[in-house]
């Protein structure tokens, strides 16, 4: 992960509808993302146990487990990954529960405004990158302090 460039982004679309999956794949590949597809929770299971996403879309209805349960799923293995919940049935429960579960954004379908659908992700992946690049700070400017104060207890021996 990381680089300055999103496109090298690897995506998770998990939904169970066929035209749903390949609609997404082909517009996020477009703008560059390399994008894989589950139709069950438990296949989104199983591809996340063997690759790495920086993102995942998961839709609400699943026809193994609910959406929210893959959420809870995803976010013990695979923290860092952002989490998006796609519902075709939106409500205020269904929000409120995405998020309470750990959603990191809620998108409504049939998505009608690609352009805002595409600025969500790209917003998503930016936050996610510059987290992981204030982590990786803070860990050299840990390593950094403890370097200077063995060298003045190695000075002072």
């Amino acid at each position: 992960m990381g680089g300055g460039c999103l496109g090298n982004k690897r995506i998770l679309a998990v939904d169970d509808d066929k035209a749903v999956l390949r609609n997404f794949k082909q517009i996020l590949e477009l703008e560059g993302y390399i994008v894989d597809t589950a139709e069950t929770g438990r296949d989104a299971i199983d591809r996340s146990n063997s690759k790495s996403y920086n993102l995942a879309l998961i839709d609400i209805r699943l026809p193994d487990m609910d959406g929210t349960e893959l959420l809870t799923s995803m976010r013990e293995r695979e923290p860092r990954t952002v989490k998006i919940i796609v519902t075709g049935y939106p409500s205020l429960e269904n929000a409120i529960q995405a998020v309470n579960r750990g959603a990191d954004g809620y998108v409504v379908k049939p998505i009608v405004n690609m352009d805002a659908f595409l600025s969500t992700i790209r917003e998503h992946l930016k936050k996610q990158e510059e987290s992981e690049r204030y982590t990786e700070e803070k860990v050299a400017e840990y390593i950094e302090s403890r370097a200077r104060e063995h060298e003045a207890e190695e000075a002072m021996l």
